[in-house]
């Protein structure tokens, strides 16, 4: 039986891409530094902050150890003042979050997001009451793919990871889904693609948030 339903932010839940485009792109253009296709920047986030000022530098051709730490610090400024320009939950989320709560399905998000930001998110788009549980990146916390994050979400919820569902849109979800022992769902509305997804161990791929709770039913009944 299925009790939990643990979920990645960022292209999952919620469509931040053109919100990261956005603020990396105003953090490269303040140094002089050429903007990134919005499309690119798919490919450049999943493994916080730091890493992706870094694909962002190496992508223009503009990295130094310098460079990284001044556009670095301006984009978390930027992004940090307001993190709701240009966000939004994906259409059916906020309908499947509210049926899996008439369910009796506890919800978790776990993001490599700073977590101050992960948790502000989840405040500013979603009803109280339809996260239970929300963790972002914080110190002495592995990041995904690594499951420490998500262990701490499966005991703050009280269930195994065996009774859960661990949906996300890129591998790095899919290879923290199969690390913590979980059912991996991959979502087709995010950053990534059906072959990455597949090849990373999601076991079912998704095009629409309703059929999680197809598939919680057929299992539940």
């Amino acid at each position: 039986m299925i009790k939990a339903c643990i979920f990645d932010l960022d292209g999952t839940l919620l469509d931040t891409l053109t919100t990261i485009a956005y603020y990396g792109n105003l953090a490269l253009n303040k140094f002089s530094i050429r903007s990134i296709e919005t499309d690119e920047y798919k490919y450049l986030v999943g493994n916080g902050a730091k890493i992706l000022v870094e694909r962002m530098l190496r992508t223009t051709d503009s990295y130094t150890d310098e460079m990284f730490e001044k556009v670095y610090a301006y984009y978390n400024e930027q992004y940090n003042a307001d993190v709701k320009r240009y966000t939004k939950p994906y259409p059916g989320i906020c309908e499947l979050l509210t049926e899996l709560k008439k369910r009796n399905i506890l919800t978790g998000v776990i993001s490599n997001k700073p977590d101050f930001a992960a948790c502000s998110a989840i405040k500013d788009f979603f009803e109280d009451g339809l996260i239970d549980v929300t963790h972002g990146q914080r110190e002495g916390i592995k990041i995904k793919p690594e499951p420490d994050g998500a262990i701490e979400v499966v005991r703050e919820l009280d269930v195994t990871p065996e009774e859960c569902l661990y949906i996300g849109d890129t591998w790095i979800d899919m290879q923290t889904g199969k690390n913590l022992g979980a059912y991996t769902i991959g979502v087709l509305w995010g950053f990534r693609d059906y072959e990455e997804l597949k090849s990373n161990g999601a076991d079912m791929i998704i095009e629409k948030p309703s059929e999680i709770l197809n598939y919680i039913d057929s299992l539940n009944m």
